[in-house]
């Protein structure tokens, strides 16, 4: 056979590549706008649009994650099951607002996970109030640790917790820690060598690979757990490192950040969600542990909400915007990365129409500069519709919060941006309570009075040069 023969052969292969992946990203692409941009790159690039589409474009977790259904779908559902036994308190009818009680069967429907009674939120601030807390119900631990971070350094605080895992270990308590497969990369040496060197048993969650090469390089593990013997809690957006050591004024890299201490039933949730991922992670069943319905800590109704691409629906954005559609008076967001998507500024918009107060805090100094560029070309759609947004001075602020009405608050590792909102593995916390509540609404506002408020003239008084590059910034948001 001659070479023209083999050279029509092997364009023949690349073009059929290319119209199949074009063909796929057509069928089970949920979002429209995404599939045209891949079917374009697929069908303009062969064979290169095609391959970036096979890597970085398929969802793979929700297939990897039916052939472990049943160890899966047991955890995830326990917490029904244990509410329905009558093991943790359920929650009764007055508890919630009438005005809440749409978002409330709202998230029953989305979760398939209760809403329990009983439990006690407090807010942290920084890592000066977070990590002693942290460490302290480490060594106070007796039967086991469960810890999933996103960032785990290996500086002084990193090496503070190493130190108390290993020890934890070493007493006999049952101890597993998840670390992202790119988040470990931020610190060496990384954390997974230090803990492994400590004998506390690692999984590193989809850990990129060239050989067999890795295909989930695009989805990380976002979620901040950390569960203590099956009755104490911590989450929020907090990482482990001394970059959210604040105080110190004078370090340019420091971050401040809100993380929660949590008691009560709903701890057994954020549990479960542990084990899921740690499931995942082993590719094998683990043995569950046995736990007692646990005692009433506090007053806060709470509901933890595992949220990723391995789920059918956008759990986190339906409820957002669930939240924002229920607010009465108004809606606090705290965000670092903020680019909603279509439903939630229609709806944040329709909120403010209607009267309710809508303030959105954002750092003036990002770490990720071109995430504010994407944002500052879509605030004009909010500022013109009557929502108030400000700028919070250095240093970067971390804290994620979603605050409505003085009685509901959803807190936790999601930021509002298609990241953490679809391709992300995150867990939130929605919370009852109007003394939580109050108490972030206060720090809300402190932060406010110390920030810049930016307008509708400012946004459209940016120069032909910064409105292009913020654009084409924005144009990227499906991928930042």
């Amino acid at each position: 056979m001659t070479d023209d023969f083999w050279f029509l052969i092997v364009i023949g292969c690349i073009l059929l590549f290319s119209w199949a992946s074009a063909l796929h990203a057509l069928l089970y692409k949920r979002d429209s706008r995404a599939a045209l941009a891949w079917i374009v790159v697929c069908v303009m690039f062969p064979p290169f649009g095609a391959l970036f589409y096979f890597l970085f474009g398929i969802n793979r977790v929700r297939t990897h994650g039916r052939r472990l259904g049943g160890p899966l779908t047991l955890l995830l559902h326990m917490g029904t099951e244990a509410a329905e036994e009558g093991l943790v308190p359920a929650i009764p009818p007055s508890a919630v607002p009438a005005a809440f009680q749409p978002i409330a069967n709202l998230s029953d429907r989305i979760t398939r996970q209760p809403l329990l009674g009983g439990n006690r939120v407090e807010p942290l601030s920084n890592g000066e109030e977070a990590f002693p807390a942290m460490l302290a119900a480490i060594g106070r631990a007796r039967q086991s640790i469960y810890l999933s971070t996103y960032i785990f350094e290996t500086n002084a605080t990193g090496k503070k917790f190493i130190a108390a895992l290993g020890a934890a270990v070493a007493r006999g308590v049952d101890v597993r820690v998840i670390l992202d497969g790119v988040g470990e990369y931020y610190s060496f040496p990384k954390a997974g060598w230090l803990l492994k060197r400590a004998k506390v048993p690692v999984a590193r969650f989809f850990p990129p690979r060239v050989l067999p090469p890795s295909f989930f390089i695009n989805l990380r593990n976002h979620r901040k757990i950390l569960v203590v013997d099956g009755v104490e809690g911590f989450t929020g957006g907090m990482n482990i490192g001394d970059r959210h050591l604040a105080a110190d004024s004078t370090k340019a890299e420091r971050v401040e950040d809100l993380h929660f201490r949590v008691a009560g039933p709903v701890v057994a949730q954020m549990e479960q969600i542990f084990l899921a991922d740690w499931i995942l992670c082993m590719g094998r069943e683990e043995p569950l542990p046995v736990r007692s319905g646990e005692l009433r800590r506090g007053d806060a109704y709470c509901r933890a909400i595992a949220d990723g691409p391995n789920d059918d629906i956008d759990k986190m954005a339906m409820i957002l915007v669930g939240a924002a559609a229920a607010a009465r008076e108004r809606i606090f967001i705290m965000t670092p990365y903020f680019l909603p998507n279509r439903e939630l500024v229609g709806a944040l918009q329709s909120a403010a129409l209607r009267g309710v107060v809508v303030r959105i805090l954002l750092p003036a100094k990002n770490n990720l500069p071109f995430v504010k560029w994407a944002s500052d070309n879509m605030l004009w759609e909010l500022l013109q519709h009557g929502v108030r947004i400000a700028y919070q001075p250095p240093p970067f602020v971390h804290t994620k919060l979603f605050l409505v009405d003085d009685i509901y608050t959803i807190m936790g590792s999601a930021n509002i941006d298609p990241r953490s909102l679809r391709l992300n593995f995150e867990m939130v916390m929605e919370i009852f309570d109007p003394a939580l509540s109050q108490n972030l609404r206060a720090r809300f506002v402190q932060a406010l009075a110390r920030s810049r408020e930016t307008s509708l003239a400012e946004m459209d008084g940016r120069s032909l040069a910064v409105r292009i590059r913020d654009a084409l910034c924005w144009l990227f948001t499906p991928y930042l």
